[in-house]
């Protein structure tokens, strides 16, 4: 039996665990494979021509590796942490720039590279990376020869400015949302956070000015006489869909949305699940959110803190853009919905940053709180 006098790995690792966020991550990921059982034939296929499950098969062999990450990030202990958090940064930071010259180019922007069957996207890996590796900077005792919002400032720039290269604005976004994030926990002044609203403003109209998608999609949302072709669509997927939908498999406008198994996945929930399901979507991501807000507030390190409500917000955060797009309450944007939507990249770089969380979050002894620099930390590795 796994009772607590078990001192066994896997005993200490389930009794230290948040136990119901881990539930809550494994129910959005078996809600997204019964949603790429719905999108995968309208993904392959189109409403005169009949789909198959390719894209479910490949999905349900992601969300068995993605379990695998999940569970292997979240036994990590902080130092551990903090290598893994600064390895995959550098990897999704190198991977990103590569994108600039080996990547597929797909409607004018290069975001991923292929590997036969396979497509990675390293810009997804940048936010768990940075999330961790932020707040390790932040939370670090020793004092450092710059202001530490300089130092994550640096750290996260050449990601914005490759990201832009792509381009992908709405990652750049999030990176920056992150940042704030993890600089308003931290207690940041208020010059600081006036600074960064006033930069993140000017990164806005620098976007809308030189990248002519954003532009238009900006322009579209604002004008109210006009919807954008997928966000009607998705508008068209709810309506017909209503409170409890037209049952698995049995909707049509599906056929229609671009992207329907990923960007537009929860048109798709919509549709053929209703309000209802959408509404369990909505609550399971505000439940997680919440759950690892508080988790990480108990905590008794500022490392594990600040590290623990950056990786909830910016999956929230992801979350909400996508859904918001969706319900047409916000601009429209190429942005995946976390453990939902299909795609390898997406769902392994949400594992990743979950079971961070999980592992920041997990309760440890009064004495292992007392964590190593950043600084004591490289001394000990050298």
């Amino acid at each position: 039996m796994n009772s607590r006098a078990n001192r066994s790995p896997y005993s200490s690792w389930w009794w230290t665990i948040d136990r119901v966020a881990l539930i809550l991550m494994l129910a959005l990921i078996a809600i997204g494979l019964m949603l790429a059982f719905a999108a995968s034939p309208a993904a392959t296929g189109g409403p005169l021509t009949a789909g198959d499950f390719r894209y479910t098969a490949k999905q349900i062999l992601f969300a068995v590796i993605a379990a695998g990450i999940l569970g292997v990030a979240s036994v990590l202990s902080l130092q551990q942490l903090k290598i893994a958090a600064a390895v995959a940064f550098a990897i999704a930071l190198i991977g990103s720039a590569l994108v600039l010259v080996a990547g597929t180019e797909v409607l004018g922007a290069k975001r991923s590279i292929e590997f036969g069957l396979f497509s990675l996207q390293p810009s997804e890996f940048l936010k768990p990376g940075f999330a961790v590796l932020g707040a390790a900077i932040i939370a670090d005792r020793n004092a450092m020869a710059l202001p530490k919002p300089v130092i994550t400032f640096l750290l996260i720039v050449p990601a914005i400015a490759i990201l832009l290269m792509q381009p992908d604005v709405g990652q750049s976004t999030l990176l920056l949302a992150l940042w704030s994030a993890l600089l308003f926990f931290s207690g940041a002044s208020m010059i600081w956070m006036a600074l960064l609203g006033g930069g993140t403003a000017g990164v806005g109209v620098a976007a809308y000015v030189l990248f002519p998608h954003v532009h238009h999609r900006i322009d579209q949302f604002l004008n109210p006489a006009t919807t954008g072709y997928q966000t009607g669509l998705a508008l068209k997927a709810f309506a017909h869909g209503g409170l409890t939908g037209v049952g698995p498999g049995a909707g049509t406008i599906k056929y229609r949305i671009p992207e329907a198994h990923s960007d537009f996945i929860f048109a798709v929930a919509g549709e053929e699940f209703g309000l209802i399901l959408c509404a369990v979507i909505a609550i399971l991501f505000c439940w997680l959110t919440v759950r690892l807000l508080l988790r990480a507030a108990s905590q008794r390190d500022r490392f594990s803190q600040l590290a623990g409500a950056g990786l909830a917000i910016v999956t929230a955060l992801q979350a909400f853009i996508n859904m918001g797009v969706a319900v047409s309450l916000l601009p429209a944007k190429g942005m995946t919905l976390p453990f939902i939507s299909y795609g390898g990249s997406s769902l392994f770089a949400v594992a990743l940053t979950m079971g961070f969380a999980l592992a920041v979050t997990r309760q440890r002894p009064q004495l292992a709180t007392q964590d190593s620099s950043l600084l004591e930390l490289w001394g000990a590795r050298a």
